[in-house]
């Protein structure tokens, strides 16, 4: 039985969808004004770890994952850029399912772009203003936090911090005590050719509309599960809370599912501290983007992951290490009951993946017949999507030239001549191959 953490109240609780056997997710994505970095990607993964296990589960998931293409950081990049906001929003869009693709995460059901339910959100706005929550000032539209006394309970607020009468016109925002936010904006000249004639006037949405009326068109309300990062608690889901259920008079989310934060370095990621890296900047440096997804499965979801180069090296090559060795197994067979039966027990327990990891090398390690573990192994790489299937029992077939390194290689090594040893090995490497000594002798995989 699935259990996961629940944010709303702060316990883990055995998992029983609305209806059964079918899963309403909902996932907040990108604003696409900018490649995304690793902190972002590890949301992405943490989630598609979570859709991997309720279909393993058995249930039939209809995922909605929202695309921010109309914002201030998208109109104020679009502008800096000289485009159109659409070509602008198309270009980051493209390389963010780029690079989820790379990443093995499972696409959503449907991208929904902000940009395309501009209809639904006025609709959302207009049933605010008529139950009075809503309120016009300086032509753009606020929710009125003092109208809606549940606010905070997602991010534990108290009731004294509210500001009253305080207000943020902006998109984005980090402050300590909430206040009365923005729904309709109405339009301004920074904001350029962006705008929408609608019966709120000449303007365009807030950010946190968006996804308020999005998964309701798309999965309805009340939904099953909401996840996001942990910068999203407050108060972008808040805001949502607010927003959707003052409209419907119903629950939101049954349950909200939140990652940690990615560090680099012991440091939250910046700009202006050099340390903001997208996943191009990895492969750049030579690395599987894999090998990013295995480092990240090493951390649970709910803790902090410290993000370095020594760290992401260890974790390529402990994948290397994985696809050189089942490269010499048998074809799967049967499996391997008890092992599976720890994995999947773990992986149930909200999302323990450095648990399935653990049982992962145990079973690879163990005596047991290749073609029990080959078998046991593509059952584990439907939660982890690793690309185990590319390699089981694919021996790597090398050229005479390479086969007479090697060989130079197990020579230099057997006279202790290890600077040789050394050298040989960068040559390979060089052609375009990862050599490793293990207690068989050198294992040799391309890159």
């Amino acid at each position: 039985m699935l259990k996961l953490y629940n944010t709303l109240t702060r316990q883990v609780e055995e998992f029983q969808p609305l209806k059964k056997n079918a899963v309403g997710l909902y996932t907040c994505g990108p604003t696409v004004y900018n490649y995304a970095h690793i902190g972002n990607l590890r949301s992405f993964i943490f989630e598609d770890i979570l859709k991997r296990a309720l279909l393993t589960d058995g249930f039939r998931v209809k995922h909605i994952m929202n695309l921010t293409d109309v914002d201030d950081k998208t109109i104020k990049a679009s502008r800096e850029a000289n485009q159109t906001l659409s070509k602008f929003t198309d270009i980051y869009t493209r390389a963010f399912k780029k690079d989820i693709q790379k990443l093995n995460i499972l696409p959503p059901t449907k991208f929904a772009l902000a940009t395309k339910y501009i209809k639904q959100m006025v609709a959302l706005v207009q049933k605010l203003l008529k139950k009075g929550i809503a309120y016009e000032k300086d032509d753009s539209i606020y929710f009125c936090l003092a109208k809606f006394p549940n606010y905070g309970r997602l991010a534990r607020l108290k009731n004294q911090e509210l500001k009253s009468g305080a207000r943020v016109n902006v998109d984005d925002y980090e402050k300590e005590n909430p206040a009365d936010f923005v729904l309709w904006k109405k339009w301004t000249p920074k904001d350029g050719k962006v705008f929408w004639n609608t019966p709120l006037g000449k303007g365009r949405p807030g950010w946190h509309l968006e996804c308020s009326a999005i998964s309701a068109t798309e999965l309805g309300q009340p939904l099953d599960i909401h996840a996001g990062g942990v910068d999203l608690i407050f108060p972008h889901h808040e805001n949502e809370i607010a927003q959707s259920e003052t409209a419907t008079g119903k629950p939101f989310v049954k349950y909200w599912l939140h990652g940690e934060h990615l560090l680099v370095e012991g440091q939250k990621m910046a700009k202006s501290l050099n340390n903001f890296f997208t996943l191009h900047d990895l492969e750049a440096k030579k690395f599987n983007p894999l090998a990013f997804r295995y480092l990240l499965l090493t951390a649970h979801y709910r803790s902090k992951l410290n993000f370095t180069w020594e760290s992401l090296q260890a974790a390529q090559n402990a994948l290397e290490s994985i696809y050189l060795q089942i490269r010499d197994w048998d074809k799967p067979k049967v499996g391997c009951a008890e092992f599976e039966e720890k994995f999947f027990n773990a992986i149930n327990n909200d999302l323990d993946t450095p648990r399935t990891l653990a049982i992962m090398w145990e079973m690879i390690k163990s005596p047991l017949p290749s073609a029990a573990k080959a078998q046991s192994l593509l059952k584990f790489d439907k939660i982890l999507g690793l690309d185990f299937k590319k390699y089981i029992g694919k021996k790597e077939k090398i050229s005479t030239a390479i086969k007479k390194l090697l060989d130079e290689r197990v020579k230099a090594r057997q006279e202790k001549d290890w600077e040789k040893s050394d050298e040989l090995r960068k040559e390979i490497e060089k052609i375009g191959y990862s050599v490793e000594d293990t207690s068989q002798g050198q294992k040799i995989l391309k890159k």
